[in-house]
C-alpha cells in the first residue's frame, strides 16, 4: 500500500499496552482485496495483538429503509459465516433504535492500541469518521481503499474526463505494483487469529448482532421494500464472473435499455461488498493483460492506452476514469452536492435562463410517483423504485427531463438526489452525485443554447426513442403504447 492512501484522523497516541486492533468497517464492506483491512492487519502483527473487526449498522443514517438496510445486512450476514470461533473477533452491531449504537466505538477503543477505517469522501462518512476522531483517546487512521488510484495523491480537482485520463496515464504504473492482497486476514500470525473477550459490559448495551434480522422491528423506512438484487461478495462475485464471461463483449451496446451489456456492479461496489482493484484483475485476466502493455503517453487519450479489446477500452474508460474522476470531485471540491459548486459557466447560463417559461413543472411527489406527462421518464423512474437501480443511459435522460420540469435549476440536484438515495442501491455514492451534477454541466462544455438550459447540453425523451430501442423498456416498466409516444416536439 503507498502511504498516499493513508490519513491519519487524529493526534492521538497509539496505545501499544492496550489489548487488540480495531478495523472499524465502514465502506469497504468486505474481507477481500480490502488494502483497509490489509493495514489493519500488518499494524496489529507489528504490535503483536489481536484483531477485532466492527462492523455497525445505524438506523438513522439518511435514507435508512427496507432496501438498503436489507442489502448490508446480507454481507454483514455473510461475514459472521465466514468468521466462526477460531477467527479473528468480527463484532457485527446492528443499531435497534436511533442513536443506541452511540458509544460502541469509543467502548471498544478504550482497550484498543488503535482504530483502522475506511476512508470514503462523500455522503455522511467523513463527518461521522472526523466525530469519532474527536471522540477517540487513540489514533484513528483511515485508509483510501476505493479505487486502483489514491484519491489524495492528484492534490487537486481535476475538472475534466480528459484531464484525469492523463493523470491516471501518467501515475498508475507504481499502483499496480501494490496491489492488495486477495485475503488479508491470512496474513494475520495465528498466535494472534484469536477470539477477543470483549467485555460483558459491552456485550449488554450494544449485543452482537443475530441473523437473520427482522427489519419490521427497527425504525426505518418500511415504505421502500427489498429487491432480488443480494448483498455480499458471493452475489458480486457471481455478476462479477457473469459480466467478464459473457457481457464484457458486448459492452459496445450497454446504451441500449435494452439489453444486458452493461456491468451492473455499481451497488456492491458502492457497499464495498467488491473491489475496484477485484474488478479490474477479472477484467483483465479475461483480456489476457499484463501491465507491460500500457501506453507510454499521458496525452489523456481515451482509447489506445490500455491496449485491450474496444469493449474492454470502454468498459475501463467508464470504470476507471469516471468513476474515480467522481472521487476526485468528492475530494476536492467544496460543498461537491451543491448548485453552487458547478462551473461559472454553468451557474451562469442556467441562471441566466432561469425565468424561462416551462411548458412542464413538476413536484417532488410527482416525480416520484412516475406521474409526468413522458412515458419514457415514468418507466425509467419505475425501474429505479421497483428494481433498485436503473439503465445508465436512462439515467441521464431522467436527470435531464428533471432540470427541465423543476421550477428552478438550483432545484434539480436536491430532486434527483432524494429519489436516487431512497430507492437505488447504489444512490448515496460519488458516482451518483458526479451524475447529478453532469446533467447541469459539470465534466461538459458549452452547447449551442436553447430555452430552459441554456448552454447546458439538452437531452429529450423523442431523440432517446429515435436512437435506441426502447419498446420493450417501456413495456417493462411503463405503458404498452404506440404511436405518439412523447408529445415533445424536438428542438
Amino acid at each position: 500500500m503507498t502511504a498516499s492512501r493513508l490519513y491519519t484522523l487524529n493526534d492521538a497516541p497509539v496505545r501499544s499496552e492496550r489489548d487488540y486492533v480495531v478495523y472499524w468497517m465502514t465502506s469497504a464492506r468486505r474481507l477481500h482485496f480490502n488494502l483497509a483491512l490489509e493495514h489493519a492487519v500488518a499494524r496489529a502483527a507489528t504490535l503483536a495483538r489481536p484483531l477485532v473487526i466492527l462492523e455497525a449498522l445505524r438506523c438513522a443514517y439518511p435514507y435508512a429503509n427496507d432496501r438498503i438496510h436489507a442489502f448490508v445486512l446480507q454481507g454483514m450476514e455473510e461475514h459472521a459465516a465466514a468468521l466462526p470461533q477460531g477467527g479473528p473477533a468480527y463484532y457485527p452491531y446492528v443499531e435497534p433504535s436511533r442513536g443506541a449504537g452511540s458509544g460502541l466505538l469509543a467502548a471498544l477503543a478504550s482497550r484498543a492500541c488503535l482504530v483502522v477505517t475506511d476512508w470514503y469522501p462523500a455522503f455522511f462518512l467523513p463527518r461521522m469518521h472526523a466525530a469519532a476522531a474527536r471522540r477517540l483517546d487513540v489514533r484513528l487512521e483511515a485508509i483510501d481503499t476505493n479505487g486502483l488510484l489514491p484519491v489524495g495523491e492528484a492534490g487537486r480537482a481535476i475538472p475534466m474526463a480528459h484531464g484525469f485520463r492523463s493523470h491516471l496515464q501518467r501515475t498508475l504504473r507504481p499502483h499496480l505494483a501494490a496491489w492488495p492482497v486477495e485475503s488479508p486476514l491470512e496474513a494475520l500470525p495465528r498466535a494472534l487469529a484469536q477470539r477477543i473477550d470483549v467485555t460483558p459490559a459491552i456485550r449488554h448495551r450494544w449485543p452482537a448482532a443475530v441473523f437473520p434480522i427482522d427489519l419490521s422491528a427497527l425504525p426505518i423506512d418500511h415504505g421502500v421494500a427489498p429487491v432480488p438484487i443480494r448483498g455480499g461478495r458471493r452475489a458480486a462475485r457471481e455478476r462479477l464472473d457473469d459480466f467478464v464471461a459473457g457481457g464484457l463483449a458486448h459492452y459496445a451496446d450497454r446504451n441500449q435499455p435494452e439489453r444486458d451489456a452493461t456491468s451492473r456492479l455499481s451497488p456492491w461496489l458502492h457497499f464495498g461488498h467488491l473491489s475496484a482493484h477485484e474488478v479490474f484483475q477479472a477484467v483483465m485476466s479475461r483480456e489476457r493483460w499484463t501491465s507491460r502493455k500500457l501506453g507510454t503517453g499521458a496525452r489523456g487519450a481515451r482509447e489506445g492506452w490500455w491496449h485491450v479489446s474496444p469493449a474492454a477500452e470502454s468498459f475501463l474508460d467508464e470504470f476507471v476514469t469516471w468513476r474515480e474522476l467522481a472521487f476526485n470531485t468528492c475530494a476536492f471540491v467544496p460543498a461537491y452536492d451543491s448548485y453552487a459548486s458547478l462551473p461559472p459557466w454553468a451557474v451562469r447560463t442556467l441562471d441566466a435562463h432561469g425565468r424561462d417559461r416551462r411548458p412542464h413543472r413538476y413536484s417532488l411527489d410527482q416525480f416520484d410517483a412516475a406521474a409526468t406527462h413522458d412515458p419514457l421518464w415514468n418507466a425509467a423512474q419505475r425501474q429505479l423504485k421497483r428494481d433498485g437501480w436503473f439503465h445508465g443511459y436512462m439515467r441521464m435522460l431522467w436527470g435531464k427531463k428533471i432540470l427541465e420540469w423543476t421550477a428552478r435549476p438550483e432545484d434539480a440536484i436536491p430532486v434527483m438526489a432524494h429519489l436516487m438515495n431512497r430507492y437505488s442501491l447504489d444512490g448515496r455514492d460519488p458516482n451518483s452525485w458526479a451524475g447529478f451534477a453532469w446533467v447541469l454541466g459539470r465534466y461538459d462544455r458549452p452547447w449551442p443554447e436553447r430555452e430552459i438550459f441554456g448552454q447546458v447540453r439538452y437531452m429529450s425523451s423523442l431523440n432517446t426513442a429515435r436512437k435506441l430501442r426502447v419498446r420493450n423498456y417501456l413495456r417493462a416498466y411503463g405503458e404498452a403504447t404506440s404511436g405518439g409516444l412523447f408529445p415533445e416536439a424536438p428542438r
